[in-house]
């Protein structure tokens, strides 16, 4: 490993959705400048799309040029490229460096492997992110410093709520955090698609379903009640919720939902094992 001295700021190596929404977020929040941050990424509309959105952000032309750029390296790559492009710049990772994943299913054991380094966090985080409201869920080796640990902590707060779990859950956030932007987007379809079926023009279906879900999600975030005490207090004795429960568990949904969770937590720890 390569034992320059490195900067203060980030690399990214790649620059698709997740990595746009935390350079963002990080230039936002004041904790980087677009300068500080250097992206490898072999695509060019990643490119010009973080360039348009992080204007002055850096781009390095090789994967091993944006490793030796910051002390933190961080992946934003598939699970399957992981493999190739740790291979390729872990000789240029400098000693003292630490590498932050956001790869899925890729366990702190397996990024030591592929990159040689023993000072990995992993992280979780999710697409919410675009918007400064995601999660991310964190776990690390004992290797990674106290003052790097808390910089990480830090600049992922900057695009939502950070958790630190042990990594024995990560492939569970996975499913849960990581996976349910995807099935919440699918409830809020057939939400939009009820409406209609019941009689509503569909753009006016659509904004009433995605403002009801924003509500009761801030509602729930702000009171720190339990769901069901919410659903309770909205499900009146033969009322039109009552009526609308009755089908969901009559066909299954919060199987289904939780299921849906499971499965994906599963596919997260096939990932890992490739």
């Amino acid at each position: 490993m390569s034992t320059a001295a490195s900067s203060r700021g980030i690399s990214l190596i790649g620059g698709g959705q997740m990595a746009l929404a935390l350079a963002e977020g990080f230039v936002k929040a004041g904790l980087l400048t677009p300068g500080e941050i250097t992206v490898f990424d072999p695509h060019e509309p990643a490119r010009e799309r973080l360039a348009g959105r992080v204007p002055g952000v850096r781009f390095a032309a090789t994967g091993p040029e944006a490793a030796r750029a910051a002390r933190l390296v961080m992946l934003a790559i598939k699970p399957q490229q992981a493999a190739a492009a740790c291979g390729e710049i872990g000789p240029a990772i400098a000693a003292d460096a630490v590498i932050v994943s956001i790869v899925a299913g890729l366990s702190t054991a397996v990024l030591t492997r592929l990159t040689g380094s023993e000072r990995i966090v992993r992280v979780m985080p999710n697409t919410p992110s675009l918007v400064g409201r995601g999660v991310s869920v964190v776990c690390r080796t004992p290797a990674v410093p106290a003052a790097d640990a808390a910089r990480v902590l830090e600049l992922l707060a900057a695009v939502g709520h950070v958790h630190e779990v042990d990594e024995s859950l990560m492939d569970a956030v996975t499913g849960l955090s990581g996976s349910g932007p995807g099935f919440i987007a699918r409830f809020v379809e057939a939400l939009a698609a009820g409406g209609v079926q019941a009689g509503l023009p569909e753009r006016l279906a659509l904004a009433l379903a995605v403002e009801t879900l924003a509500g009761t999600g801030a509602l729930l975030e702000a009171t720190g009640e339990h769901p069901a005490e919410i659903r309770a207090r909205v499900t009146s004795p033969g009322g039109t919720t009552l009526a609308g429960l009755g089908v969901l568990e009559e066909r299954g949904a919060t199987a289904a939902i939780q299921a849906a969770v499971v499965a994906a937590a599963n596919r997260a720890r096939e990932l890992g094992r490739q």
